[in-house]
């Protein structure tokens, strides 16, 4: 994995996830159930920096930008070995192992990793975008998996934040704690 020896950068994560059922269905009240203790753990994680929250709410499960079915998750981590340790080594490893339960196999890229400058809130028109570039061209600099990461200095020319045609759609300043 790759830390980023530049303090100015901040690594941000889009996770997108195609639900089997309606989100009030029954046989999703398990996923449910587990949002707030995960979203917990998040906020407390060590390297956690900022997730997106639906106004009003604790989570974004109710902003459905990819698609009516497709619930997103959009965070920004201080480096990658952070996000890692809480991908692969919190509770979410819980919900990582039943999300066959509950969400759909992707055929395509779901998650898509990209640096920015530290401060910078991304948006979820931007976030999208590196999940379509990931896509469309495969891991480079700009949008990357975890196992095809690139260092913040790879990636420097991409650090300047994507001019969002919605800077409203950055959501709320930070959720951080």
């Amino acid at each position: 994995m790759t830390a980023s020896p530049h303090p100015a950068a901040h690594l941000a994560q889009l996770n997108v996830a195609t639900l089997l059922h309606p989100f009030d269905d029954p046989r999703i009240a398990p996923f449910v159930e587990l949002l707030d203790p995960v979203n917990a753990a998040a906020d407390g994680t060590p390297g956690f920096v900022w997730r997106l929250v639906e106004e009003g709410e604790a989570d974004a499960t109710g902003l459905r930008p990819a698609g009516e079915n497709v619930i997103v998750n959009l965070s920004v981590w201080e480096n990658q070995e952070a996000l890692w340790d809480f991908a692969y080594r919190s509770g979410h490893l819980e919900v990582m192992r039943r999300r066959r339960e509950w969400f759909a196999r992707h055929v395509e890229a779901h998650l898509v990793l990209w640096w920015i400058p530290a401060g910078h809130v991304p948006s979820v028109t931007e976030a999208l975008e590196r999940l379509t570039d990931l896509r469309a061209h495969g891991p480079s600099p700009r949008a990357f998996t975890f196992a095809s990461s690139y260092s913040a200095a790879e990636a420097a020319q991409d650090l300047r934040p994507a001019a969002s045609a919605h800077p409203a759609e950055a959501g709320p300043p930070a959720a951080r704690t």
